[in-house]
């Protein structure tokens, strides 16, 4: 009996690793492993993880009563490499030692490959592969260019999810995503807002310790000279000032919580404070969906809502009011990483798209 060519797809977070084995695009089985905070302090680095991580991922799948042997192509979430084009990319010797030395930064995405192409030495015939990595890089020249050439703008963005909602939403309306202008607006842990003109995301926010609307726990855009008189008023580090863009910022500098359902329930409650908080990242979210508008010139056939936060109805309602004269808005609520992974995983397993030789 043959192989039934399983796709598992692996994606590590700060303190977990999700994975999940599918059939084609029908899930087999899904695995939040979650890391204690003393079981992550004996490595040094992120990428020292790998082995630990890795054998965790081999013990739960072989529970669930699944021959490793038949998985054919594993999906790692992709990390942070060199900015690259979407699609589905090869995992070669070149992309696992940017990713081994954290060349382009630390992140436990960093893992996804490297536990892929780990496992897929060990099964005969099988493939490691990423897709649409937060790296991916189609502004338009135009869009580079920040007001200073010591700081062009960079894209760093929720590019998996984008993309696939992207294509969703083609597919709903019997339409091709490469003959779209869409606005894709992410609302997570970090907020990206992105243009997709004919399948290239043309601009977006610099969603990871950047620029744009703050999050739960990102500052975003910030008044530069403040940031200035901070890095050199002596009070703060370097390390703290970085927390406080990324980390410590949004939600959890104004209120104490990066659970954004907590700051719907208080503002709910009547709380000024929480719900002044919450339109004001209403406010600046809209103002960025409004700003990318002119990127596309008004042409829009449709805004995009989707990522976790995209579940709070008031908030998504306050939004909608907001932006709706742009263009119709379509809430696709959540973000379905692991799905995302394995439907690149599927069309690369049938041929429809190629890897691509990171270099």
């Amino acid at each position: 009996m043959g192989k039934r060519n399983l796709i598992l797809a692996i994606n590590p977070g700060s303190t977990s690793t999700k994975i999940a084995i599918y059939e084609e695009n029908n899930q087999l089985f899904i695995k939040n492993i979650k890391h204690s905070a003393d079981e992550l302090a004996q490595f040094a680095k992120i990428t020292d993880q790998y082995e630990f991580r890795k054998n965790l991922i081999l013990k739960e799948v072989e529970n669930a009563g699944f021959d490793i042997n038949e998985i054919r192509i594993l999906i790692g979430r992709g990390g942070l490499l060199k900015p690259i084009t979407s699609g589905v990319w090869n995992v070669n010797q070149a992309m696992l030692s940017d990713l081994q030395a954290s060349r382009y930064g630390q992140h436990a995405s960093n893992l996804g490959a490297i536990i892929a192409h780990n496992i897929a030495c060990s099964i005969d015939g099988a493939e490691a592969i990423i897709a649409d990595p937060v790296v991916v890089d189609e502004l338009a020249d135009i869009a580079r260019i920040s007001g200073h050439p010591l700081m062009p703008r960079k894209s760093i963005f929720h590019a998996l999810n984008q993309k696939a909602i992207a294509r969703r939403y083609a597919d709903d309306n019997n339409r091709q995503y490469e003959d779209l202008n869409l606005i894709v607006v992410h609302l997570g842990g970090g907020i990206s807002v992105g243009a997709h003109h004919k399948g290239l995301v043309i601009d977006v926010n610099q969603a990871l310790d950047g620029s744009g609307p703050f999050s739960p726990e990102r500052s975003g855009s910030l008044p530069v000279n403040e940031v200035i008189d901070i890095c050199f008023g002596g009070k703060y580090s370097e390390a703290e000032i970085r927390k406080m863009v990324c980390g410590a910022g949004g939600y959890i500098a104004y209120l104490g919580t990066n659970d954004a359902l907590v700051v719907e329930t208080k503002a709910k409650d009547g709380n000024e404070k929480f719900a002044a908080i919450q339109s004001a990242m209403v406010y600046q979210v809209a103002k960025e969906v409004g700003a990318i508008a002119t990127v596309l010139k008004g042409k829009v056939d449709a805004i995009l809502v989707t990522g976790g936060i995209a579940y709070s109805k008031p908030f998504v309602s306050e939004l909608t009011d907001r932006i709706s004269f742009i263009a119709p808005v379509t809430v696709y609520p959540g973000e379905d990483e692991m799905g995302a992974l394995a439907q690149n995983a599927a069309r690369y397993l049938h041929k429809e798209v190629a890897g691509n030789q990171y270099k």
